[in-house]
């Protein structure tokens, strides 16, 4: 039923957003892909056409509005409008958050967070204005959900992908509008991620010191989850037909938000003993 309708991801090179571009393939959709790294975005690009499905490649840096619009117009002449958004592109890096240098933070928060904001606003209102069925897909991370120490910089831009996810959602309903949003959270899984320093603009190249700990501990991680990419794409799209809001592909995520929630409500209970009833 997929046949004539059409999604564009972004940080489609690698990871999630391979997988994500690669499901909707297997849909029948047309599928439009954006991503910095050219030789990955190619690659990804012969996948979908030996599907042999439409679609079409753009190199984009997602915390350049320019290069979005460009994007959502080449998505527009080639293939349609759209009806599925992943706002997938992301980066990280790791260390105390004391040492963090405004490059890092530029760099983080222009591609996590400005790169969503940017794919919402450019292609956002053509969905609205067609009053179809639709739907957008912010990648955030379970760091969004709760935190680690050495993540201060990604775990901040996550919570904020969060945040703007929920109240895009809370908007559009006001409204009355059909487009649903999800916002993906998965844990640490095979990805490249880890080395985000590899599409790292020059200009913002001052960072924070290498830290061996924290690096193997992603490492580790990533080695032992029972959860792959592909995993996270089909568990996407199932929250895409339900109109299921969280998506959280890993079960251990759920022990980390739970932790979170009873440290807040504790401190609220010993300010306000008498609202903790029922609680």
């Amino acid at each position: 039923m997929n046949a004539a309708r059409v999604a564009a991801v972004t940080g489609a090179g690698s990871g999630i957003g391979r997988a994500l571009a690669l499901a909707c393939a297997r849909e029948g959709m047309a599928v439009a892909i954006a991503d910095v790294e050219g030789a990955a975005l190619e690659e990804t690009r012969q996948q979908l056409l030996a599907l042999g499905v439409r679609c079409t490649a753009r190199l984009c840096d997602v915390s350049r509005a320019s290069d979005v619009e460009a994007f959502a117009q080449a998505c527009r002449s080639e293939l349609g409008e759209v009806d599925w958004l992943f706002n997938n592109a992301g980066v990280a890096l790791l260390g105390p958050a004391w040492q963090a240098t405004e490059a890092d933070w530029q760099w983080l928060w222009g591609v996590n967070v400005l790169g969503v904001a940017n794919g919402v606003r450019v292609f956002g209102p053509r969905m609205r204005s067609r009053g179809t069925p639709a739907h957008i897909v912010n990648t955030a991370s379970a760091a969004g959900l709760a935190t680690l120490a050495g993540s201060a910089v990604y775990a901040a831009t996550k919570h904020a992908v969060v945040a703007f996810s929920e109240c895009l959602a809370h908007d559009l309903h006001r409204e009355g509008s059909r487009i649903g949003v999800s916002v993906l959270c998965p844990s640490l899984l095979p990805t490249r991620i880890h080395e985000s320093q590899r599409n790292r603009p020059g200009a913002l190249g001052d960072t924070v010191a290498a830290a061996p700990s924290y690096e193997e501990r992603v490492r580790n991680g990533m080695a032992a989850s029972t959860v792959n990419a592909d995993d996270v794409a089909l568990a996407t799209l199932d929250a895409i037909r339900a109109r299921r809001f969280y998506v959280i592909p890993h079960a251990h995520t759920g022990a980390s938000v739970q932790a979170r929630m009873q440290r807040i409500l504790a401190d609220f209970r010993a300010i306000h003993p008498e609202n903790s009833h029922g609680q």
